[in-house]
Formats: C-alpha cells, sequence, structure tokens
C-alpha cells in the first residue's frame, strides 16, 4: 500500500467519523427542540383541564361577564370563526350563565374595528347593547385578558374560543388573575381548524412566557366603568336573549 494510499485512506475516515458526528448532533439538537416545542403546550394542557367546559353551554357554570375573544373579520364582517364564538356566547346570555359580554379585539388601524363589528352582530340577534362592553385594545390573547382584570374589573368569566384556542386563552386570563372557565366552540376538522391548531405550538411557547412574566398589555389605559354599568341593571332574558329592563 503506498502513502498516498494510506493518506486517502486516514482522510476518508475522518470525513465520515465527522459526518457520523455531525448527524448525531443534528439528531440531538432536533430532538431537543421537539421536547421544548411539546413542553409549553403539555402545560397548557395540563394546568387548564379543570378551567375547560364538557358539555356545552348548558353545563358552563354561571359568570358575571362572558370575554369573546376576536378572530377576523371578513369585509367588515366577523369571520365564520368568530361568528360562532358570537352565537356561543348569545347562548350564554340566553341560558343565564352570563350577565355581560366582553367582546375584545383589534381596533389599531382604521377601518378594522373588530370589537365594533362583534357588538353590530350580537345586538342584531338581540343582545341589548347595555349588556355589551367592547375593548378595542385586545391585540392579543394577553392583552385581552390582562386588560379585561385590570381595565374592566373581571374577576370571573366564561371564555369563548374554539376548542384549539381555549385552553391557552384560560392559562393567560388565570395568569391575570380571573377565575376563568373556557367555554370550547366546536368546529369541523377543515384546513382551517388545523392551521389553527398549528399555531397554538409557538403559542403556547409564548403564553408559557406571558404567564410567568405578566407584562403590560401594548396599550393600559385608564380604569373603564363598562362591565360594571353593564351588571348593574336587573337581568331577564327571553326568546330573543332581552326583555324589559335590559
Amino acid at each position: 500500500m503506498t502513502t498516498r494510499t494510506r493518506i486517502w485512506m486516514r482522510t476518508r475516515a475522518r470525513i465520515w467519523t465527522w459526518a457520523r458526528t455531525r448527524r448525531r448532533r443534528l439528531v440531538r439538537v432536533a430532538v431537543l427542540v421537539c421536547v421544548l416545542a411539546v413542553l409549553p403546550a403539555t402545560w397548557l394542557r395540563l394546568s387548564t383541564d379543570s378551567a375547560v367546559v364538557r358539555g356545552g353551554v348548558e353545563a358552563a357554570p354561571s359568570a358575571p361577564v362572558a370575554v369573546v375573544f376576536g378572530a377576523g373579520l371578513w369585509d367588515g364582517e366577523p369571520s365564520p370563526y368568530l361568528a360562532h364564538r358570537l352565537d356561543t356566547a348569545i347562548d350564554l346570555y340566553r341560558h343565564g350563565k352570563a350577565r355581560a359580554l366582553l367582546v375584545t379585539g383589534d381596533n389599531g388601524r382604521r377601518g378594522y374595528d373588530e370589537p365594533g363589528a362583534m357588538r353590530g352582530y350580537l345586538t342584531e340577534r338581540g343582545v341589548p347593547g347595555s349588556r355589551i362592553v367592547a375593548d378595542y385594545a385586545g391585540f392579543d390573547t394577553w392583552d385581552s385578558c390582562t386588560r379585561a382584570r385590570r381595565i374592566f374589573g373581571v374577576h370571573r368569566a366564561l371564555l369563548v374560543s374554539q376548542d384549539f384556542h381555549v385552553r391557552r386563552a384560560a392559562a393567560l386570563c388565570r395568569a391575570a388573575g380571573i377565575d376563568a372557565y373556557g367555554v370550547p366552540v366546536r368546529e369541523p376538522r377543515d384546513v382551517t381548524w388545523y392551521a389553527g391548531g398549528l399555531r397554538e405550538v409557538p403559542g403556547a411557547a409564548k403564553a408559557a412566557l406571558e404567564a410567568a412574566f405578566t407584562p403590560d398589555p401594548h396599550f393600559l389605559g385608564p380604569r373603564e366603568p363598562g362591565v360594571r354599568r353593564a351588571l348593574a341593571g336587573p337581568h331577564r332574558t327571553g326568546p330573543a336573549g332581552g326583555g324589559p329592563g335590559d
């Protein structure tokens, strides 16, 4: 065997050893990333297991307020997912499970008013305007939760959102100091549902940080009496969700 051949064989052996070591490191990094991605989702599921209502609207406990989270507008009207949330909130109101509805969403740019569209949807279906309170700075789930507690004085609430999101909402609202119970809105397992579920993977990691550090929302502002006023009058429900005194 010539010297050149021996050198080539040693070099090739070193290259293979380096490649195997690199592959092993990449596999370890991939496993670590997967574990880190799963941990926040596991925390959400374990920490909110008792906070998610099973059995629909009729099984929900009573609370002064139902919080409805924004889910986008289509041509200025609630998207189908948002409409389903609002329909569930109407059912909660009609069944006497909540006396006021806090609609929270994005109004951070001209021509886009989630809370206003949500209020309009509710009033068109018989919920008295005096029972609806709008939070125009609910830019994300944490903002909606912490503002509900710090700005609107909500201490106990039902949370209305799709089943893939309601656990995160419950965890964050509880971290914000609200005795919160999630009421899941069931949806068909279509592309939109799976896309929403996929978003919850990074959303869970973000929620874990927010629950740990409880940062201020993007916009805090002064306390608002809207919820207190909405709860002040007598609550009577009827076929359309309202009645005398509302």
